[in-house]
């Protein structure tokens, strides 16, 4: 199995970048975990990468979970609708530490 790291910032500006280091892994066969344990930061167009690469990879068959997701990462996705897309628990209901809750 194969970890990547999303890193502690998945801002509106770190999208592309994300995207440009996702890409090559969706044909990539295997197991791949991501790695959320030090997500600080998330933007919704870094959530809509995400899902777009779990469904790429989910289609090709290639299964892909998530690790260690922060508060943030949890609340953002559940805010977001996202939590069976990417494969989460919807169980976390803390939303103090996602940016702009309300």
């Amino acid at each position: 199995m194969s970890t990547v790291a999303l890193g502690d910032d998945l801002g509106i500006e770190t999208s592309t970048e994300l995207k440009t280091r996702l890409a090559p892994l969706v044909d990539q066969g295997g197991d791949l975990m991501l790695d959320a344990s030090q997500v600080g930061r998330i933007h919704t167009a870094s959530v809509q990468v995400l899902c777009a690469f779990v469904e790429a990879r989910r289609q090709a068959g290639h299964p892909t979970a998530f690790d260690g997701c922060t508060a943030t990462f949890r609340d953002a996705a559940r805010l977001l609708g996202v939590t069976q897309a990417l494969g989460l628990d919807a169980t976390h209901d803390n939303l103090k530490s996602v940016e702009n809750a309300a």
